[in-house]
């Protein structure tokens, strides 16, 4: 038994069976609260506000308003609230929609129970619940995007070298054992970095710094990606 607070974590389906479902699963971990239901994207987004659950498991495809346009909304009127997006294929052009509307991450909706539950606990703490195929195709999709226009403000002034290398590593992919043997840094020293970094230029999470990165123009075009695993 943990004193930490539960999780706060509010379901936006469409289908009243699969929410039963989705509570039946998170009110049987310790750790996790559902702190309520909605039916649509609209009624997704006005619940946020209110409630202001830690994470939205978000369905993509919902009536009066869809999983992306209530995660921007959310990321307006929540912003501390995170969303993890539910999609019924890994590489659905709403799921990579919902990330760049501001979702945290996304993940099947047929997930076994230990997924799902490994996810929530692993957007709230600020990770990214993809895998490293679904990640490489992310950064290849926004290295294939033009620069934004007007150009959008730099936060990365205020980061120190070192910091400005682990940035540049997240940008890029790498997960935080990457950059470790990369930078020749402990894991602890890499993890107390990421967390200044994604304080200072504003991201909420890895998945937001590597997009910041790559809107930035701030990697090299010839720079590799990380390898497949």
């Amino acid at each position: 038994m943990t004193d930490a607070a539960p999780i706060r974590v509010l379901i936006a389906d469409d289908q009243a069976l699969i929410r039963v479902g989705f509570r039946l699963v998170l009110e049987a971990e310790e750790d996790l609260v559902v702190v309520g239901e909605a039916g649509d994207g609209q009624e997704a987004a006005e619940l946020a506000e209110r409630l202001r659950p830690d994470v939205v498991l978000m369905d993509v495809r919902m009536p009066v308003l869809d999983g992306i346009a209530a995660t921007a909304q959310i990321a307006r009127v929540a912003p501390r609230t995170r969303v993890l997006v539910l999609t019924t294929f890994d590489l659905d052009e709403y799921a990579f929609g919902a990330l760049e509307a501001g979702a945290s991450g996304f993940l099947l909706k047929d997930a076994q129970r230990a997924e799902l539950t490994s996810a929530i606990r692993a957007v709230h703490r600020g990770d990214t619940p993809l895998s490293p195929r679904i990640t490489r195709v992310l950064l290849d999709r926004l290295a294939m995007q033009p620069a934004p226009s007007p150009a959008i403000p730099d936060p990365t002034g205020e980061l120190t070298e070192r910091e400005r290398e682990v940035f540049l590593a997240m940008g890029r992919g790498y997960t935080n054992a990457e950059i470790s043997q990369q930078l020749f840094l402990s894991e602890s020293t890499v993890k107390t970095h990421v967390g200044r970094v994604l304080a200072k230029v504003g991201a909420r999470d890895r998945v937001h710094a590597v997009i910041l990165a790559h809107r930035l123009r701030l990697l090299a075009d010839d720079e590799p990606l990380p390898p497949l695993r």
